[in-house]
């Protein structure tokens, strides 16, 4: 199925920018305060935002605070800048 996704155009830039997400989210981490990134989630990526999901508002209100500091951090990993977005994202248990 992965190889069948990664032959379409379409899909395989889908794959490309969720795996962009996440590995920006690890590079961010080293500017988070220990324990919020537990409380995150890699959102969408495209070529102006990346958005962050965030488990609870609290950790949503802390996550804003902390955006100056993780904008530096992909700064030096090398990431091109881009506007970081919060939204709160509960996932609901059935």
């Amino acid at each position: 199925m992965a190889d069948a996704l990664a032959g379409s155009a379409t899909l395989g830039g889908l794959l490309q920018r969720i795996d962009a997400s996440a590995r920006r989210l690890h590079d961010a981490r080293a500017a988070l305060p220990a324990g919020l990134a537990a409380h995150l989630t890699a959102g969408p990526l495209d070529d102006s935002s990346w958005t962050l999901l965030a488990h609870s508002g609290a950790a949503a209100a802390k996550l804003r605070q902390c955006i100056p500091a993780v904008q530096q951090r992909l700064q030096q990993q090398g990431w091109p800048e881009v506007l970081i977005r919060v939204k709160v994202h509960v996932s609901r248990k059935v």
